[in-house]
């Protein structure tokens, strides 16, 4: 009996000959992942054989799909007013042939949809029990994602609202039948990720530049090794940070500019760098959007939220790396001061600028804290993220996210951190036969370059303001490796997955995470 139709008869089953309430009993709930073709059951759960269990339900003669969810009951046997659950969960036909990224993504599906076939438990679902033995860091990845859901609903108290810590109901809680290092660190990617995820779901009103600061201060407060400074409008005025802050001139919204510094490292070691666009809301400016779906530019912050996720889960795993993670944090409204198609602005890196659209502001900002973040700290690697362009959305939908790099073994990295947490990347073209489509203005550069190939065009732009890219004489490495990722196609979901709803999705963050790690382990 699936949990569907235990709602849909009043949360009511019949198991043997005892009949039992499920939403008003303590209950305890498994979620056991199979390989359908194994013949015989996992050991980790004394008393419950999940492939008996699962061959009991069999119907018709196709293999099962991965992801597929039978739920028992009273399995294992519990005391009298009490009952527990157990959902077997299929890994899909052939499952021990796969490569080790796939199955590790065969595992997250397969427990994502456990995890939402017992949410519809409701209530009784609290003491959550998962036999992670075949991915520990998998299942934890996706038991955690699978369980989030973001409301400011005042129906239940949502744990979602700011400033309100009291308004936080109970959550499902999670726990594997065997503990390990590898589930723990599962917890931290996905929470990190989820993090991400309620930034950018906050509606704009909430997290202004000022209180997205507040929100990260927050978050750091116990972390070790961790510093976080926030700069303001006078401070970024005197570094010459002209084309960020010409993007907040229409709002009364204080711009900030975020700094996190992370040292899990010698002091002496050149760190890596992550640089975030902040825009907390983008109406266009005066070259306003159309109204239709406007409400989604509250994510236009998402590449910022991705990175001070990312470094928070890094400092979390106490990582053998230091990080430099900097973030422009302003909105752009067209107000009575804001910036006018045609202006020209000249970047702290004396390059002048023409504003072709106001609503090419995200390269704008980055443009001057790229060049403060790679001058100033001089990283070995710099990755920028940003929802950066409607191009790479018809270029690679939801599913991949466009990666522009100058360096051949840094996109190798990132591809392979992403396939290992599927949350992947393909990499795009950056190269300077693009050039003239933004180089024909008055002005040094233009901030749009036309609509074919914006993607493109927007990564060329950023690559002007990176120093330290440039190939000197007689070495075959440039100082540093940069890399841009766009996420304006990857920073929602319209179709919900195994693991993940319909919303924010806060990616590229586990692939940032899994990619610090691997840089560490070979340090």
């Amino acid at each position: 009996m699936s949990a569907r139709l235990v709602r849909r008869l009043g949360a009511n089953v019949r198991s043997g000959d005892r009949f039992y309430t499920i939403k008003t009993m303590s209950t305890k709930v498994f979620v056991l992942p199979i390989d359908p073709s194994s013949q015989t059951g996992t050991s980790h759960l004394p008393s419950v054989d999940p492939v008996e269990l699962w061959n009991t339900s069999l119907t018709g003669t196709k293999p099962p799909k991965a992801g597929t969810t039978r739920v028992f009951y009273d399995t294992p046997r519990a005391d009298q007013g009490s009952i527990n659950a157990t959902a077997v969960v299929s890994l899909g036909e052939g499952f021990d042939r796969k490569t080790a990224d796939a199955r590790r993504e065969l595992v997250r599906k397969a427990v994502g949809n456990g995890v939402k076939e017992i949410k519809e438990l409701g209530d009784a679902a609290k003491d959550i029990i998962v036999d992670a033995s075949t991915d520990p860091h998998a299942a934890a990845v996706a038991a955690h994602l699978a369980k989030y859901k973001f409301t400011l609903k005042t129906s239940s108290p949502s744990p979602y609202k700011p400033g309100d810590e009291n308004a936080v109901p109970q959550l499902l809680s999670f726990r594997p039948i065997q503990g390990s290092k590898e589930w723990e660190d599962g917890v931290i990617y996905a929470d990190a990720q989820n993090l991400a995820r309620t930034l950018a779901e906050l509606p704009a009103n909430m997290l202004t530049p000022t209180a997205f600061t507040e929100k990260v201060k927050s978050e750091f407060a116990d972390v070790p090794n961790t510093q976080v400074y926030v700069h303001d409008e006078e401070w970024a005025a005197e570094k010459g940070m002209r084309t960020f802050l010409s993007v907040t001139k229409g709002t009364s919204e204080p711009a900030k500019l975020l700094e996190i510094h992370y040292n899990g490292a010698a002091k002496e070691d050149q760190p890596i760098a992550f640089v975030g666009k902040g825009i907390t809301f983008d109406s266009g400016g005066i070259s306003l959007k159309p109204p239709a779906g406007m409400k989604l530019m509250r994510g236009d912050m998402g590449g910022a939220a991705a990175v001070v996720s990312a470094a928070l889960a890094i400092a979390k795993l106490r990582l053998p790396v230091n990080l430099v993670v900097v973030t422009p944090l302003c909105e752009n409204l067209p107000g009575p001061s804001a910036n006018k198609p045609g202006d020209v602005i000249y970047a702290m890196n004396g390059k002048s600028v023409e504003i072709d659209n106001t609503d090419a502001e995200g390269r704008l900002i980055l443009s001057d804290a790229l060049y403060y973040t790679s001058t100033t700290y001089k990283p070995h690697t710099l990755i920028d993220v940003a929802t950066l362009t409607g191009a790479i959305v018809v270029a690679l939908g939801e599913t991949f996210s466009g990666v522009f790099s100058t360096s051949d073994s840094l996109w190798e990295e990132l591809r392979a951190a992403g396939e290992a947490e599927y949350d992947r990347f393909w990499r795009m073209p950056l190269d300077e036969d693009y050039g003239p489509q933004i180089q024909s203005s008055n002005a040094d550069l233009c901030n749009t370059g036309g609509k074919s190939a914006g993607s493109c065009t927007a990564a060329l732009f950023l690559k002007s303001f990176v120093d330290g890219i440039e190939l000197k004489a007689g070495e075959d490495d440039a100082p540093l490796r940069w890399a841009h990722i766009d996420i304006a196609g990857t920073m929602e979901a319209t179709r919900p997955t195994a693991y993940l709803e319909k919303g924010m999705t806060g990616r590229p963050v586990r692939a940032l995470i899994e990619w610090a790690k691997r840089l560490g382990e070979r340090a």
